[in-house]
């Protein structure tokens, strides 16, 4: 059995309402649903939250609901911790008799810009090879390089985030976007797990420790969690480039 599990809280501080907010005349959290709907790997959705809204747009499109606790439902709570909650209930309440976890597909509300043929590839990937921990998706942002990152100090001064020699000779680094080659970052799109992941979540990589260890990359543009309301309109333009509208949807037939 694969099962989808899809987080996503009420709570929001940093962009209230961000996961039931429209987008192309859809709510936000609706877009991770039709992907994991329309996936021929997932057999079966779970929506994670306390938020009553979100229960009732999981319920639209068959998803199975389970109650997220107050206590991961607070701004200090980590996305890993509902994943492993609601892990924690599937196997109790919702695993048939005889039956084991093959997968597990990670998706959040506010991640809209994932499709089915996407999680399939993750799916696949993971069949294929049985060493590989997770297949994640990635987005290439070369000007986001750690070579660029900064932080004020306590002078009030901008600083290397990361101190230069981490890069090579300083002498010969330049501020080319890409002289350090493509840089990659897990966009929260999707992350395929395998169950043990969650299982073992000290094991992991940081930040994202569901990952694993041997993390494959579903590469993509463009891909991306909404944080920020400066978010939306990018999201939007992704959106229409896969084929979404307000009408219609890649997935109709």
């Amino acid at each position: 059995m694969i099962a989808a599990i899809l987080i996503g809280r009420k709570g929001s501080t940093g962009f209230p309402g961000k996961n039931t907010m429209e987008v192309l005349g859809r709510k936000l959290s609706e877009y991770p649903l039709l992907a994991a709907a329309n996936s021929r790997g997932v057999d079966q959705v779970f929506v994670s939250t306390d938020d009553p809204v979100i229960m009732e747009i999981g319920g639209k499109y068959g998803a199975t609901i389970i109650d997220r606790p107050a206590y991961l439902a607070t701004k200090e709570a980590l996305g890993e911790d509902a994943y492993v909650h609601a892990l924690s209930v599937i196997r109790e309440k919702h695993l048939p008799v005889g039956e084991e976890l093959e997968q597990l597909v990670l998706l959040m509300c506010n991640a809209a810009t994932i499709t089915a043929a996407t999680i399939d590839q993750g799916v696949e990937a993971l069949r294929e090879h049985p060493d590989y921990d997770s297949a994640v998706t990635v987005s290439c942002y070369n000007m986001w390089s750690p070579l660029r990152a900064r932080k004020i100090g306590e002078d009030g001064l901008l600083h290397p985030f990361v101190p230069f020699e981490a890069f090579g000779d300083p002498e010969t680094l330049n501020c080319d976007r890409d002289s350090q080659g493509d840089v990659w970052f897990a966009d929260m799109d999707v992350s395929v797990v395998r169950p043990q992941n969650l299982d073992n979540m000290h094991a992991g990589l940081l930040p994202q420790k569901w990952m694993g260890r041997k993390i494959y990359p579903l590469k993509q543009w463009g891909g991306g969690d909404i944080d920020y309301e400066w978010q939306v309109p990018v999201v939007e333009f992704r959106l229409k480039k896969l084929g979404f509208t307000e009408t219609s949807t890649p997935y109709d037939k």
